[in-house]
């Protein structure tokens, strides 16, 4: 049985992911930044697939001492993680253009966003290398995409463009072997975040990632994706 972890999974495209993955007989690891959070969205996912294995782990990405505890926790339990979804992410800027956003504000969301999934890839993608197999997917966004780039929400913007940078760096450093790391970007998805008028369902926007967390040895690295698809940085 594979070993998963999932950040920010207490709700939305998080959630989903978790009880995806778990659906594959894969032993998940849902994390959120509140502990009785978590533990509703996994009695959620348990009351509709009773056989699932999930378990529920306090997590904030922007504490190190909670990065090296899950880590420790993990190497414990399980001796290896296999999945590492970095889900979890905020928006505080919606529609701010660059020239009002403030600096603490872009710290905040860097902090979130960019620092959080650092920490969890410096913790656990040695853990896949020691073990000959990994896979890393960073959940990003269209509005990081430079070939596309918009106004406003500009924060939110430079945190997932540099999410995607992180994730290149981090798949030419492993290199060409079995452990793939990629980014994707889910859609606009009918969360807390997205909003009722988002084109996509929760599910259709876990699709991407719960696909990126499953792929075959013979798979790309390094790369960005949506709906299954390669797509421009």
């Amino acid at each position: 049985m594979k070993i998963a972890l999932v950040t920010g999974a207490n709700r939305g495209i998080g959630q989903q992911i978790c009880a995806d993955l778990a659906a594959k007989n894969i032993q998940v690891v849902l994390t959120s930044r509140d502990l009785q959070k978590g533990e509703a969205a996994a009695q959620i996912i348990r009351a509709s697939q009773p056989q699932v294995q999930i378990v529920v782990q306090q997590l904030d990405v922007t504490s190190d001492e909670s990065v090296n505890a899950l880590h420790d926790f993990v190497l414990k339990t399980y001796g290896r993680l296999d999945i590492l979804v970095n889900n979890g992410a905020i928006l505080i800027d919606d529609d701010v253009s660059i020239f009002n956003l403030d600096i603490p504000r872009l710290q905040a969301t860097l902090e979130a966003n960019l620092y959080g999934p650092l920490r969890l890839c410096q913790a656990f993608i040695p853990l896949m290398q020691t073990n000959g197999y990994g896979r890393v997917v960073n959940v990003s966004s269209e509005m990081g995409q430079l070939s596309d780039m918009g106004v406003g929400t500009a924060a939110y913007r430079i945190s997932k463009t540099a999410l995607n940078s992180l994730t290149t760096i981090f798949a030419a450093e492993v290199g060409r072997g079995n452990i793939k790391i990629n980014c994707c970007t889910p859609g606009w998805v009918r969360t807390d975040m997205g909003g009722p008028s988002a084109h996509k369902s929760v599910a259709e926007g876990a699709d991407t990632p719960v696909w990126l967390a499953t792929l075959p040895d013979d798979a790309p690295t390094g790369q960005f994706f949506a709906d299954r698809e390669i797509i421009a940085w």
